[in-house]
């Protein structure tokens, strides 16, 4: 599954990230951050790649009709617990 922009944008929060630190993280230019940010279609390889460095950092995408225990979720992201 590709993060949508909306998930890329939730996880950045999530992780309490900014724009500069996910676009270090992934490789690639905080432009490329923020265009992904607003929706813009970008390389799938930019994408991917922004993909991976939130995943590296915990974070767990939510695709439509997943079952977390008893509750159905909306496209979203979790982030794993360091217990």
């Amino acid at each position: 599954m590709e993060p949508s922009f909306q998930q890329i944008r939730a996880a950045r929060a999530l992780l309490g990230w900014t724009q500069q630190k996910l676009a270090e993280e992934a490789g690639v230019g905080v432009m490329t951050v923020k265009r992904l940010e607003t929706g813009a279609e970008l390389r799938l390889s930019q994408r991917r790649a922004v993909g991976a460095a939130l995943v590296a950092a915990g974070i767990i995408f939510i695709a439509d009709g997943t079952e977390i225990g008893a509750v159905a979720t909306r496209d979203g992201v979790a982030i794993k617990r360091s217990d």
